[in-house]
């Protein structure tokens, strides 16, 4: 019994469809491979010398039992005759030794030669699949489930391997050798042979593909628990803290456990399937051998075959119906290598919702920029308008505040001034600019390395410190990300670690503390000293000593550079040029700080009630 491979081949659902959006139509086999090819092409050498050294070791294993029943026919002679060391056949023994030896050795060579090629495409499709998914929008990472996109991704370059290996290196090779004997069996016997050889294949083949079929529905079905329980269980070790929060270890154990027992029962049944298929190929084979071996028997009791005959037969049917004892098992994981292979190819095909525009140029900088939105409107959803027309300007140098109560749409601007959306009302005038030009109509890669930010929630690689403070101008070097930890006041903290700048910070950084994890994302952005500086909340989880010393390094990152600062605490906000009041998408005040509170207006309100300590 040859159990199905736990490993490869797996059918997972499209993960990378978002929420209510129809999945796409799985393209045909056909199709597939024709997205694949031109991969392969690439190594249209490597894949013409693998195919030669393919047919080269079917003929030489095809040559192996016809020397074998030359070498039974020469020996006639009596056993331990004085002449039998005279007559052996020398030749075709050294003949039959170096069939058998260029069989593995074109095998090997075919291998050798072709690995290239496999390895190649490989690694390309998952390099532009990996180059491909950042940039896709934040719309799509928010709204996919990691677990489930990274097993196809996973199974989908395996599948490129597994499709590989299974038609160049078992198919093709078994049809080439099915041709062989066939031609071999009619010209050296009757047809007979060639009808039985042939009817039993045709059955054979016929059987597997119907069965496998069939149990197609039951392998999916399997495959999508397996992806379903592997989605929650990484969610759940991802918030690992809430559950401890909460004291869930037990529900969560059981929602896992659900999926593992629907699993149990989907791999149970799919078990039972498949040996349902494999006693009905053995019992197909066993017919064909026996009675192949019976009409060659006769022949060889009524003297019209030699005994080398007998066992030419007899070696073919075993050369042929050895590989063939695979094939449910081929035919089933090249059927669902392509399956992979096309959930990837459909992550791979995936629309940017963002993209440059045709012909979009870098953009050009010549020191601090001046910002403006321009009756800016964006809705996440089309039936709920998160910005409302929105309309102001940063002067180049200069730093503009917007406060507001959560939900308003203060963080929204950062996205769309980084360009992770494009304003909804574009085609009616809606737009933001870096000085006079269209963010829209120029490059993202030139827009984004003219901004930096930090975010509100800062998640940090799972790496040592100083390559997430390098992270913002990798090639910096130690002696700059010492510079940017000082300035950040985090170079205390560092060197009192025992591994210093080298240390873990675990997986997005949840090693550090909220206040320290801000204070490198601060290190990296005062690293990587771009014209303008985006603060999101910026300081929110230090404390008021810490947040005090940092803000006079903000306030001298941000001198000579356009900054836009979002803030929750009116006080981080006191020294800006300009500040912005935000309600429910509309900007409903604005001024400096003294001009706002005369007005008496929202942000007055704010300013009583953080001063007081009752909204803090």
């Amino acid at each position: 019994m040859r159990p199905d491979n736990p490993t490869q081949g797996r059918v997972a659902l499209p993960h990378a469809t978002a929420p209510g959006e129809a999945a796409p139509a799985r393209r045909s086999d056909w199709a597939t491979l024709q997205r694949l090819l031109p991969y392969l092409w690439d190594y249209k050498w490597r894949v013409l010398a693998a195919l030669a050294f393919m047919v080269g070791a079917k003929v030489a294993n095809v040559g192996v039992p016809v020397l074998l029943k030359q070498l039974v026919d020469a020996m006639s002679i009596k056993p331990g005759s004085a002449e039998s060391l005279l007559v052996v056949p020398v030749a075709l023994l050294i003949a039959y030794g170096a069939l058998r030896l260029c069989t593995s050795l074109f095998t090997e060579l075919r291998e050798l030669v072709f690995a290239k090629a496999t390895e190649g495409a490989t690694r390309r499709i998952a390099l532009e699949v990996f180059g491909h998914l950042h940039g896709l929008s934040l719309r799509f990472h928010l709204e996919r489930q990691t677990g489930g996109m990274t097993r196809d991704i996973e199974r989908g370059t395996r599948g490129v391997q597994s499709l590989i290996s299974y038609s160049l290196y078992s198919i093709v090779p078994t049809l080439i050798e099915v041709l062989l004997v066939l031609t071999l069996l009619g010209t050296q016997f009757d047809m007979g042979y060639a009808w039985i050889t042939l009817g039993a294949l045709v059955l054979y083949v016929a059987f597997t593909v119907t069965v496998t079929e069939w149990r197609t529905q039951f392998r999916r079905r399997m495959n999508e628990l397996e992806s379903t329980s592997q989605s929650k269980a990484i969610d759940s070790l991802l918030n690992y803290e809430t559950v401890k929060y909460f004291n869930n270890e037990a529900f969560e154990a059981r929602r896992y456990d659900e999926s593992l027992q629907k699993l149990r029962r989907a791999r149970l049944l799919s078990q039972q399937t498949l040996s349902m298929l494999n006693a009905g190929q053995q019992l197909i084979i066993a017919v064909a051998l026996v009675l192949m071996l019976w009409r060659a028997t006769q022949g060889v009791a009524a003297g019209t075959l030699t005994l080398g005959d007998l066992v030419m037969v007899n070696a073919f049917m075993i050369q042929l119906y050895i590989p063939l004892g695979f094939l449910g098992v081929l035919y089933r994981e090249i059927k669902q290598s392509l399956t992979d292979l096309d959930k990837m190819f459909v992550l791979l095909e995936k629309d940017r919702e963002i993209a440059d525009a045709p012909g979009a140029l870098p953009l050009a900088l010549d020191g601090p920029p001046t910002i403006r939105f321009e009756n800016v409107r964006f809705s996440y959803e089309p039936a709920r308008e998160i910005l409302h027309g929105i309309h102001f300007e940063i002067p180049a140098g200069k730093t503009v505040a917007v406060v507001g109560p959560s939900g308003s749409g203060k963080s929204t601007l950062a996205r769309l001034l980084y360009r992770f959306y494009d304003v909804t009302n574009h085609d009616e005038g809606g737009r933001i600019t870096i000085n006079g030009q269209d963010i829209a109509q120029v490059t993202q890669g030139s827009v984004r390395a003219a901004i930096g930010i930090v975010p509100q929630d800062t998640v940090l690689f799972n790496d040592t410190i100083e390559y997430n403070i390098l992270y913002g101008r990798p090639e910096a070097g130690h002696e700059a990300a010492v510079a940017a930890a000082r300035a950040a006041h985090i170079h205390g903290f560092i060197e009192r670690l025992p591994q210093g700048y080298q240390t873990l910070v675990g997986e997005r950084g949840l090693k550090l503390s909220g206040g320290e994890k801000q204070r490198v994302a601060i290190a990296r952005t005062l690293l990587k000293n771009p014209p303008v500086m985006i603060f999101d909340e910026a300081t929110s989880a230090l404390d008021s000593a810490n947040e005090r010393a940092i803000q006079a390094e903000l306030r001298s990152a941000a001198a000579n550079k356009t900054t836009l600062v979002i803030a929750h605490r009116l006080s981080t906000v006191v020294d800006a040029h300009e500040i912005l009041v935000l309600e429910h998408g509309h900007i409903v005040e604005r001024g400096s700080h003294a001009q706002l509170l005369q007005q008496g207006g929202a942000y007055a309100r704010m300013w009583a009630l953080q001063q007081s300590g009752t909204d803090t």
